[in-house]
């Protein structure tokens, strides 16, 4: 077996604490954090006592962080306006990186990004969890049942929480990232809804803020049609509302019947199967759970991370550059779309 990866993390904030350090844990015999640097240097010094990292490899700035010839990978959490420059000094030095989502604040620093990450062979990867769900194999299975599929409903809604730890950071409440909540929880679902339909190529939408707190618009309902096929759709999502069950619903239909996912919070997802040429034959009915990981993916991430840099193999990394920009060109149409008053958007490609 060979030795952990040696980690160094960059950015020490809620994320690297609460879902972060508990996947180093859980798989010591991959990972092992022993640097770390934020540039509030007292919340990196917290954080390294709490995850076992010598006091001398701290580091008060990033530049020392990357001279540190221990540190294999770099683990980064920072607001993502920064990812890449912060990927350009990584790749630099030699070492692979895994950043968090959205890929960027921009479409045009995403395509930096996608562009750096091409233009190497170190695995650059974006930590988009949503990528790994456990329901994913089994929905996909579920979806070749029905036949040619013809349309989906997909709805991600959720009531406000003022007093969420996530609302505090000022990265979110005066957002540099296009759409603001819309591209930092909206690139969840958008992982799911096109790993398991396809690309989306056309966009007629509709935005609105509704919290002041989110610092720009909040809440979309769209009209979607896939870029490689003629499915179309509806996507809605916020987490702006008042009070209403948090939860996903994609609904898809195909010639030969229809499959659901539902994901809510503490539960089981559920994947419910109906198979069925017309409303006038006997329906096969089939509903099968699924237990996700704790942190919804984040664990998967890491493994599939570790794979790709250990076996030198950037092409078995899920959550590429490229595969990230997409969900953020998504948003992107979102936006534009809804400045125009509902016209149809194409999105944008790196």
């Amino acid at each position: 077996m060979s030795a952990p990866l040696n980690v160094g993390i960059v950015g020490t904030g809620i994320f690297a604490r609460n879902k972060h350090l508990p996947t180093f844990q859980q798989e010591s015999d991959k990972f092992r954090p022993v640097a770390c640097f934020n540039r509030t240097k007292s919340k990196a010094d917290a954080f390294a006592v709490t995850a076992g990292i010598e006091a001398s490899k701290v580091y008060a700035d990033l530049d020392h962080l990357l001279d540190d010839d221990n540190v294999d990978v770099l683990d980064v959490m920072v607001p993502v306006q920064f990812n890449y420059a912060t990927a350009k000094k990584s790749v630099e030095a030699g070492k692979p990186v895994i950043l968090e989502k959205p890929i960027e604040a921009n479409l045009e620093q995403a395509r930096k990004l996608v562009q750096l990450a091409e233009s190497t062979e170190l695995p650059v990867a974006i930590a988009e969890n949503w990528l790994h769900l456990e329901s994913v194999p089994v929905a996909r299975e579920k979806l070749a049942k029905i036949g040619p599929i013809a349309a989906f409903t997909y709805n991600s809604t959720g009531p406000f929480h003022p007093s969420s730890e996530y609302m505090a950071t000022t990265w979110r409440q005066n957002p540099e990232h296009i759409g603001g909540f819309l591209s930092d929880g909206g690139v969840h679902q958008l992982a799911l809804l096109t790993t398991l339909l396809g690309d989306v190529g056309s966009i007629a939408a509709f935005s609105s803020q509704l919290r002041k707190q989110s610092g720009t618009d909040d809440i979309v309902f769209s009209s979607v049609k896939l870029r490689d096929s003629d499915v179309i759709g509806t996507f809605t999502y916020g987490s702006a509302f008042g009070a209403t069950e948090k939860s996903v619903f994609l609904k898809v239909f195909g010639l030969n019947g229809s499959v659901t996912v539902t994901i809510s919070s503490g539960k089981p997802t559920t994947i419910k199967t109906m198979i069925g040429a017309t409303g006038e034959v006997e329906v096969q009915e089939e509903t099968v759970e699924v237990k996700e990981q704790p942190f919804f993916g984040v664990e998967a991430e890491f493994v599939n991370f570790h794979e790709a840099v250990t076996k030198k193999d950037k092409s078995l990394v899920k959550g590429t550059p490229r595969v990230a920009f997409h969900h953020l060109a998504i948003v992107a149409a979102f936006l534009e779309s809804s400045k125009k008053n509902g016209t149809a958007i194409n999105v944008e490609q790196p």
